[in-house]
């Protein structure tokens, strides 16, 4: 498996199927949506690493969720690829001013799609995703699912990799509870916010004394990951 998630957003089952079994095949991972709606929530709980999105969309259209998408911090940077039969430069303009990173016009081959598929994955894998992140020599490793503090390994539980990870990842901005709920745990998994909070001083025991300090608490705001001082 290339361990890449690909969420298909369109509303004809059967063009998803298609889809969905080029991508498989190329060792692909895939989510399927019918509409806006059920795609956001994936987005939120699954966090693919890629969105094909049709650009017509019962409810809101796809054009809707993308502009949605892109302007919110915690998924702007996934990348998307409109899927439409519109043909018109300036569909396509729109497209790419919303912030889509490719467009694809239907009818389009299987090949066309998983080669393009790769291109902008290969543009848009952003630091953290795929390469080893190194801050003050703690080091995570996301292929390995490993993570170093002065090449010693630290021995952590899955939900304190990922708060760490998306810490590494979302430096020296404060994030309220609501928010790394939002991120880490998922939009449609419901926790109290006290549990940040028990996460975060797992966390901080599991960096030991050399790096706890990178995570900082804001008080009456939330939490940060930050090497300057608090």
């Amino acid at each position: 498996m290339t361990g890449k998630t690909v969420l298909i957003v369109d509303d004809e089952a059967p063009i998803r199927e298609m889809i969905a079994v080029a991508l498989e095949m190329a060792d692909y991972h895939c989510l399927e949506a019918s509409d806006a709606r059920q795609a956001h929530s994936l987005v939120i709980d699954h966090s693919p690493d890629l969105i094909l999105l049709d650009w017509m969309l019962p409810g809101t259209s796809g054009i809707e969720l993308a502009r949605r998408l892109k302007k919110d911090e915690g998924t702007s940077e996934i990348p998307i690829i409109m899927l439409t039969a519109k043909t018109e430069e300036d569909n396509k303009i729109q497209g790419l001013e919303i912030g889509a990173d490719d467009y694809i016009t239907k009818p389009f081959s299987p090949r066309e799609l998983v080669a393009r598929l790769k291109a902008v994955l290969r543009r848009a894998t952003p630091q953290g995703k795929e390469s080893p992140i190194d801050i003050d020599g703690l080091i995570l490793d996301p292929v390995g699912h490993r993570v170093t503090s002065d090449n010693q390994p630290l021995t952590m539980g899955p939900t304190e990799y990922r708060l760490l990870q998306f810490f590494m990842t979302h430096q020296d901005r404060v994030y309220t509870r609501t928010q790394l709920l939002d991120h880490v745990w998922g939009g449609n998994v419901y926790v109290e916010e006290r549990t940040v909070d028990v996460h975060i001083r797992r966390l901080r025991k599991a960096l030991g004394s050399r790096h706890e300090h990178l995570i900082q608490t804001v008080r009456g705001a939330g939490y940060r990951f930050s090497t300057k001082a608090a």
